[in-house]
């Protein structure tokens, strides 16, 4: 080693602030400003929610554009990412709650079928491992839309094809899944979340994550009832693994695309892991002796499987330090340390009026950097 400070920053987005590619130039920019020398390698992250696709791009996927049915059934461009065979699709790109016109919720009839049509297209693309991150849905329909963009066909009583999204479900009087995309059977799906619900009941889909997506308590029975009936339909479709599966962890995820994915034989993973595998973390930790995570709000989520916590795990089972950066923390000392995480620097130290913080996040970060700077590389 010739001295040479090296820092690898591995942080996830600032959301509503920052994407983790900013979060990464800012905190670069902090560090050299006090150690004009050090080496920062960039490293930004995600968990398989929103901001997927954006890490891999980052770490040097390439960027692939077409144009799907967003969740309420309008075109919308979405991207997938794609280096040597694989492929990382994002749930969230073709079905996602920024996706609804603001203000809107659709918790009834919102689909997945977009999400279908970019696993597609990774298909086209050659893909022969598909990393899904799911999260940051806007819909409820356990995977219908998607399966039927491969193919998959639900049909009402009288032989038509149901209504989009959960609520539609409820009307499914046959199911048939024997012309879902045959290439599916020769590629390695990963589920990627940091969400390991089951499908339905108290700890399920629509009960947990259904209010965020704008369903009411009579919404979220509707949706449940329907997610259930859909699973009784299956099971005389394709049996007991119809049940199984409804019940895995990760089923719930997304809505429930999850258990449309575990439908397909996809494998569940945490999604930070998954991340980190694909986007190269651990030669990348190997060249750092200190490692920057972070998130826009450091709080007992984050614990669960968010990126912070994944990448202090893995940087900590390297024997490496690991400092944090955040908008806003809401963990106490001890569980920081617990987490792997020395010490986390929130942009409220620096500047304690939130609306500033939000507003101005990138300058304010620039200033934690350079605290950092002076605390660990001086």
């Amino acid at each position: 080693m010739d001295g040479t400070r090296r820092v690898l920053v591995a942080a996830d987005k600032f959301k509503g602030s920052l994407t983790a590619v900013q979060v990464a130039e800012r905190v670069t920019a902090g560090l050299r400003r006090v150690v004009p020398d050090v080496r920062v390698e960039a490293l930004p992250v995600a968990d398989g929610g929103d901001g997927t696709v954006a890490a891999a791009v980052a770490a040097g996927f390439e960027r692939r554009e077409i144009r799907v049915a967003g969740p309420l059934g309008a075109e919308v461009t979405a991207a997938f990412a794609l280096r040597d065979g694989t492929a990382v699709v994002e749930m969230a790109e073709a079905s996602g709650l920024q996706r609804l016109p603001a203000g809107v919720f659709a918790p009834l009839t919102a689909s997945t079928y977009g999400s279908g049509e970019l696993l597609r297209a990774a298909l086209d693309a050659g893909a022969r491992t598909i990393v899904f991150g799911v999260g940051g849905s806007a819909t409820t329909d356990g995977g219908a839309g998607m399966l039927s963009a491969l193919g998959a066909r639900f049909l009402d009583e009288e032989g038509e094809p149901v209504a989009p999204g959960g609520g539609g479900l409820a009307e499914v009087a046959s199911a048939d899944l024997s012309g879902l995309d045959p290439r599916l059977s020769s590629v390695e799906l990963v589920l990627a979340s940091d969400v390991d619900n089951p499908l339905t009941g108290p700890k399920g889909a629509p009960a947990v994550y259904g209010p965020q997506k704008g369903a009411s308590p009579d919404d979220v029975e509707t949706l449940d009832a329907a997610l259930a009936h859909f699973v009784t339909v299956l099971e005389g479709a394709v049996g007991a693994r119809a049940a199984e599966y409804a019940a895995a962890p990760g089923a719930g995820a997304a809505g429930g695309i999850g258990y449309g994915a575990l439908l397909l034989g996809a494998r569940f993973r945490p999604g930070i892991e998954v991340m980190l595998d694909v986007l190269g973390f651990a030669p990348a930790l190997e060249r750092a002796e200190l490692v920057i995570t972070g998130e826009g709000s450091l709080d007992e989520q984050t614990l669960h499987g968010k990126a912070p916590a994944g990448v202090a795990a893995a940087a900590r089972a390297a024997g490496r330090e690991v400092v944090a950066v955040c908008g806003r923390l809401a963990l106490a000392p001890e569980a920081l340390g617990r987490a792997g995480i020395r010490r986390a620097y929130p942009l409220t130290e620096v500047e304690p009026d939130v609306a500033t913080c939000i507003a101005e996040a990138g300058p304010i970060l620039e200033r934690v950097a350079e605290r950092i700077a002076r605390d660990f590389l001086s």
